[in-house]
């Protein structure tokens, strides 16, 4: 998934260290109040990049 503000790539193989969220967790089972790394936009904002 990819933010909709800075374009930032939730890649789920790494995961978000910065914010405890192990690697291997898959973007719907991110916690509910976890936030964009880079520009701290919600979940909501974020989109499916194009293929």
């Amino acid at each position: 998934m990819e933010c909709g503000v800075c374009w930032h790539v939730y890649d789920p193989t790494e995961g978000d260290p910065d914010r405890r969220v192990p690697p291997g967790t898959a973007f719907t089972a991110l916690p509910q109040d976890w936030r964009c790394p880079i520009c701290d936009a919600t979940r909501i904002v974020f989109v499916r990049p194009n293929a």
